[in-house]
């Protein structure tokens, strides 16, 4: 069996041009001009390094479906009500969850249409890998 490492270097050395690639001037340029900036990708980067956390996607999974307060959070996932607090703080910083209060309680809801877009493209592409397994 091949070990992932292995599998990534074969596929380098497979997927390159045998001979030299030329791109016309214009081509290159609209190409360049629609690449990432340096800050750019930088912040892309720590937005999904924060999304690394299986908490938080499990929290994600739950208020994609719909709003919850912390205590519901916390019984639904089978964690402290404080672990669930702590992760809801990083994802309200990330401005991926906002809330409302309701009288003693606070509701917890994905903060927009692209949030759920993003979970649901990503949770979407990860059931077609599974499919072509």
């Amino acid at each position: 069996m091949k070990s992932a490492l292995n599998l990534v270097t074969e596929a380098i050395s497979t997927d390159q041009c045998q001979s030299h690639c030329f791109l016309e001037a214009d081509n290159l340029n609209q190409i360049k001009n629609q690449i990432l900036t340096s800050e750019q990708a930088q912040s892309m980067a720590e937005f999904f390094s924060l999304l690394g956390d299986t908490n938080r996607l499990r929290i994600l999974s739950v208020l994609a479906k719909n709003e919850h307060c912390v205590c519901d959070l916390a019984a639904i996932l089978g964690m402290g009500e404080s672990a669930v607090s702590h992760q809801l703080r990083t994802l309200k910083a990330m401005r991926l969850v906002s809330y409302q209060k309701r009288g003693r309680k606070v509701f917890y809801r994905l903060q927009d249409h692209h949030v759920l877009e993003l979970y649901q493209s990503v949770a979407e592409h990860l059931a077609e890998i599974d499919e072509n397994l």
